[in-house]
């Protein structure tokens, strides 16, 4: 969901432990301190605050929103569902791992930072896959985050085919997402965009457009919710060689 223009103004960095809640400590320099080959290949169900579609991706800051008080205030309030299709770090096999992150790009990245973010794991997600799959966050989502917390583990479901998309985190009430088919779409066939960069992946299969039902992030103590509003499905590839 969010544009590379902000990747050149602010350093990649590691996520930190994965195995209980916490803020996670940046540290820019960490992923050069691993000799740890790996790669990941993974697809994500992603859903936003923005219109369709996130103008985050061309712009350096988000849509506004009209607020209950009136006022208008700019933010992109997103939900990512993924499922690693095949990847390793090291020794371990990170095959049909399933994660979820939530979180907020904030009003705006000039200045090089973005609000928060939370991480949940499937539990059925091991310790070494949770380590190896933290490790590769960071020079997927190169930014600096006021707050990223690892949060505690909620089971994800994930199911997709080329008419609808549906993710839910704690069966809904941790989090929610529901995509479908663009109406506008003159086909049955996919609405892909292409060409365009996501995050810090050097390599993606395109934008395949499904606005969504609804996106809701219902966990913690910053919950949003939104209706008719950005949906794409994404499978990125990404490995050890790239970040050298």
């Amino acid at each position: 969901m969010k544009r590379i223009l902000i990747f050149s103004l602010i350093p990649a960095f590691l996520l930190g432990s994965a195995l209980i809640p916490v803020e996670t400590n940046i540290d820019p320099d960490r992923d050069k301190k691993t000799d740890t080959e790996w790669s990941m290949n993974a697809t994500a169900i992603e859903a936003c605050t923005c219109p369709m579609f996130c103008q985050c991706y061309f712009n350096t800051e988000p849509a506004s929103h009209s607020m209950d008080h009136g006022d208008e205030e700019h933010f992109c309030r997103f939900n990512m569902a993924w499922k690693v299709n095949k990847g390793h770090y090291g020794d371990t096999n990170l095959e049909g791992a399933v994660f979820w992150l939530a979180g907020d790009l904030g009003s705006g990245w000039d200045d090089g930072n973005v609000d928060w973010a939370t991480l949940h794991f499937d539990p059925s997600v091991t310790a070494t896959q949770r380590e190896g799959i933290t490790s590769i966050l960071g020079p997927l989502f190169p930014a600096n985050w006021k707050s990223f917390t690892v949060k505690d583990d909620k089971p994800i479901s994930w199911r997709a085919d080329t008419k609808k998309a549906v993710a839910l985190l704690d069966n809904g009430r941790g989090a929610e997402m529901r995509l479908v088919h663009p109406p506008t779409a003159m086909t049955d066939e996919p609405a892909v965009l292409t060409n365009v960069q996501y995050w810090g992946a050097p390599r993606h299969d395109g934008f395949i457009m499904m606005p969504n039902e609804v996106q809701a992030y219902r966990a913690g103590d910053k919950p949003f919710e939104s209706r008719g509003t950005n949906g794409f499905m994404i499978t990125i590839d990404i490995n050890s060689a790239d970040i050298q």
